[in-house]
């Protein structure tokens, strides 16, 4: 019987420790999505924060400027470069409060499920198609599940909401400006917007807590903007440049957008005396995002045409992630996993995420019983394509700039650290 406890402690000890630090990089605006592991811890209480700092290294190369009449290069008249660096560093924050009572455990937690930042400045020749675009999410969530006996484990239903609020901005090169009027302008505009709403999630998961086994299906909702405001200020470029309306003015716009719902199943089992398999699959509805075209508001007066005075074009198709490892408890103290993930590209022609494949690895320090360390580390590679004109339902898309990108490397660093009582 004792060998059998120090197996089943080793195991559990894997199944609620390890399995979810190792970071990944995924397709679409994702930055790990939803995570609600910490749901399934043991103790009655815990406090987890942490953070994961991912370093992609997306390069673009052989770019063409195939609209000359939108400028190209830094003052909108000459040649940029033909190669950028299209990607930029960011963190992912992470904070957990779980309590326990009975048969219910509820979790309390924030999170920032998506976004982007890329930033091939203004010395290129695709600035017409983007200088910088960042997009922001701030995931606030609420999510408890209710268990019983069933067999010889614990069947559990999880139910809970969340309330996501998003802001991005786009900056690009819209007009060239000739001289002398390009001592005052330099014929950039940029997009700010943001919004606010909820969502919910739903799942089932079984637990036999002897064999460290655990398997959960939990399905995310969409997260509907419907009042996607802001502003476009085209104040660097002259009142009436090309005739347009919008030149010369800044104006509140307003848009709709949908953050995309999911579907995960997450499987662990023990396999041996302190040895932990684990696995995922998980879909995510990234094909919701094609084109989001921005109007300007009615009070402003000013005209829309079909697609909206500016857009982001996206033309996104469904992402995959799967996933799967190996944990081992070394001791009392240390515990470590190896892990291995696909995701599937999600650009169609426009744009630059590809497959990537990501090999991690983690290690978990447990200073006594309530306090527990957890470092990990990820290297991935990003694959090779390209970017260029599509069309889509009769409208062109991407036919500013075109480029290419070879298989480049993305990094990642993860610490957290969990309290338990």
């Amino acid at each position: 019987m004792a060998t059998q406890n120090h197996i089943i402690k080793g195991a559990l000890s894997l199944a609620i420790g390890i399995t979810s630090i190792t970071p990944a990089f995924a397709g679409g605006l994702d930055r790990g999505g939803y995570n609600i592991d910490q749901l399934f811890d043991a103790s009655p209480f815990t406090f987890s924060s942490g953070v994961t700092y991912v370093m992609p290294q997306r390069k673009l190369k052989n770019a063409r400027d195939t609209n000359p009449f939108d400028g190209s290069g830094t003052n909108g008249l000459g040649a940029g470069t033909t190669y950028a660096d299209d990607s930029e560093n960011y963190a992912i924050p992470y904070v957990g409060i779980k309590g326990g009572y009975d048969a219910i455990d509820c979790l309390v937690d924030y999170s920032q499920p998506f976004g982007a930042h890329l930033e091939p400045g203004a010395g290129w020749i695709g600035v017409q198609s983007n200088i910088e675009t960042k997009v922001r999410t701030d995931n606030y969530g609420l999510t408890c599940s209710y268990k019983f006996d069933v067999g010889p484990g614990q069947f559990r239903v999880i139910g809970g909401g969340f309330y996501q609020e998003i802001e991005g901005s786009k900056t690009r090169l819209v007009a060239p400006i000739p001289a002398p009027a390009s001592a005052i302008y330099n014929g950039v505009g940029r997009l700010e917007m943001s919004d606010e709403a909820p969502g919910w999630r739903a799942g089932i998961a079984y637990e036999i807590p002897e064999y460290a086994l655990r398997a959960s299906l939990v399905y995310n909702s969409r997260v509907k903007y419907d009042n996607l405001s802001g502003t476009l200020d085209l104040t660097q470029i002259p009142l009436g440049t090309g005739g347009s309306p919008w030149a010369g003015r800044r104006f509140n716009v307003v848009g709709s957008a949908e953050a995309p719902d999911s579907l995960e199943l997450k499987v662990q089992s023990g396999i041996a005396p302190d040895w932990l398999a684990f696995g995922s699959v998980k879909w995510t509805n990234w094909s919701l995002i094609q084109s989001i075209g921005f109007c300007p508001v009615a009070s402003s007066g000013l005209p829309c045409r079909p697609g909206g005075v500016t857009s982001l074009d996206l033309l996104y198709r469904d992402g995959w992630t799967v996933s799967g490892g190996i944990g081992h408890k070394f001791n009392d103290q240390w515990s470590g996993a190896v892990s291995l993930t696909w995701d599937r590209g999600t650009s169609t022609g426009v744009g630059t995420q590809t497959d990537s494949w990501t090999l991690g690895t983690g290690v978990s320090y447990a200073f006594n019983e309530n306090v527990e360390l957890r470092l990990a580390g990820a290297v991935g590679l990003l694959t090779s394509g390209s970017s260029g004109a599509v069309t889509r339902g009769g409208v062109v898309y991407g036919n500013d700039v075109s480029y290419d990108f070879g298989n480049d490397i993305v990094t990642a660093v993860s610490t957290s650290l969990k309290v338990k009582f």
